[in-house]
């Protein structure tokens, strides 16, 4: 089988990655990729959004499979119109995608569904989103009801930062503040059947101790030791199921990744958000534990036979990411910034420690330069969080990228580090 990726993120090279190494995947494609999965797959030009354009290139390579990674190609119909041009595909339909293109939408799929998540006010007017701000009190909790790329939440005690929020977005969900730790539970799906996937925790705040702005993700580690041996056996059976059941049954099923943005508060699992992708960084924690090939996984789930496949087996040990990110990320990110020490990653640190590429592209004289905010994504296994992080944070240190920062405390808490 062949595959091609959409997107240029270290989630897309993650993917790819770990599908170079499925032994039933013979050749893997990616469209536009960057400077780092040009290593695994053959990279071409694509406009991501362009559903025919992408239905061709499908067809042009022979890709029995099309992984879309993004959440605004799924959002704009891309895999409808691969799917209508008679090629798998995996990720959900643009009606299916408004889970997360829509915060108003998934709120009434929750609600027909009975999933637990935070009491919220769906606002359209300034006069509205006062009311709700009032009505919830501190911490404000204001989302952009539409897609915005990781950035669109604020969380604040500043009610003037909150007003200014939702008068930029417009249209907003405004909800209560959920208390206690976050975890990230992705789950593979066809539309009827549900396989979740390992949970893991990611990083938002721009620095360390969670101080600074909302970005998309500055780290991750997955397992969770702190977590309820049947965390993710209730979330499948209180979150997961219910959905996919209410999808189908409003005539719009479901079929590819469905994430959820989890809070374990002190009256139990509450829904923060969905996504209908991969996320980003958790993807690159995750797959680094995964030993089932994820070719035939995605397969399965894209041609409704996941009911077929095995038990999902597991790597024991445990994964970290540390994303390292431009200067002055995420408000202004400064690109063009060459990066040293890719080499010694890859000599030193390798097998057990590996850099997946995020914003890159390669520059006229050769060298991997800086091309986006997140720049890369640095994952490393140990046989425990400790020993994870250990690698991951030593691997780091070879890396230079003028100005570029990272987090220092990525899965410190959970590993025990002081």
């Amino acid at each position: 089988m062949k595959v091609l990726v959409i997107g240029s993120g270290a989630r897309e090279h993650a993917l790819c990655r770990s599908l170079s190494l499925d032994p039933d995947v013979t050749a893997v494609h990616c469209a536009p990729g960057n400077a780092g999965i040009a290593d695994v797959a053959a990279l071409h030009t694509v406009d991501a959004q362009d559903g025919a354009a992408v239905a061709a290139l499908a067809s042009e390579v022979g890709a029995g499979l099309v992984v879309v990674g993004p959440e605004a190609p799924l959002v704009a119909g891309v895999a409808d119109a691969v799917r209508a041009a008679g090629v798998p595909v995996f990720g959900p339909s643009a009606e299916a995608a408004r889970l997360e293109g829509s915060k108003a939408f998934a709120k009434d799929v929750m609600a027909a569904a009975g999933v637990p998540t935070a009491r919220s006010y769906v606002c359209a007017t300034p006069e509205e989103a006062d009311a709700a701000l009032d009505a919830f009190g501190a911490p404000y909790v204001v989302k952009d009801d539409g897609l915005a790329a990781g950035k669109g939440v604020v969380v604040t005690d500043d009610l003037d930062l909150a007003r200014e929020h939702a008068r930029a977005c417009g249209r907003v969900v405004i909800e209560e503040f959920l208390d206690g730790p976050e975890v990230s539970l992705f789950a593979v799906t066809d539309g009827e059947h549900v396989v979740p996937l390992q949970p893991a925790q990611d990083f938002k705040r721009a620095y360390d101790g969670d101080a600074g702005p909302n970005t998309g993700g500055m780290g991750a580690y997955s397992p969770l030791p702190w977590a309820d041996p049947k965390l993710v056996e209730e979330i499948e059976h209180t979150v997961l199921r219910p959905t996919v059941d209410e999808l189908r049954r409003r005539g719009t099923p479901f079929s590819g990744l469905l994430y959820a943005g989890l809070a374990i508060t002190s009256r139990g699992v509450r829904v923060i958000e969905f996504n209908a992708r991969f996320g980003d960084p958790e993807t690159q924690a995750v797959l680094a534990r995964l030993r089932t090939p994820l070719g035939g996984l995605l397969h399965a789930a894209a041609t409704g036979r996941l009911a077929e496949l095995p038990p999902l087996r597991w790597d024991d040990a445990a994964a970290v990411t540390v994303v390292v990110a431009a200067e002055n990320y995420p408000a202004a990110p400064r690109t063009g910034d060459p990066i040293e020490g890719l080499d010694a990653v890859r000599d030193e640190d390798g097998p057990d420690a590996y850099v997946l590429h995020a914003g890159t592209r390669r520059s006229p004289d050769g060298r991997v330069v800086s091309a986006g905010g997140r720049v890369l994504s640095v994952t490393a296994t140990g046989e425990d969080l400790a020993a994870a992080r250990e690698r991951a944070y030593a691997a780091v240190g070879r890396i230079q990228l003028a100005g570029s920062h990272h987090r220092t405390d990525i899965a410190a808490a959970a590993a025990g580090a002081p």
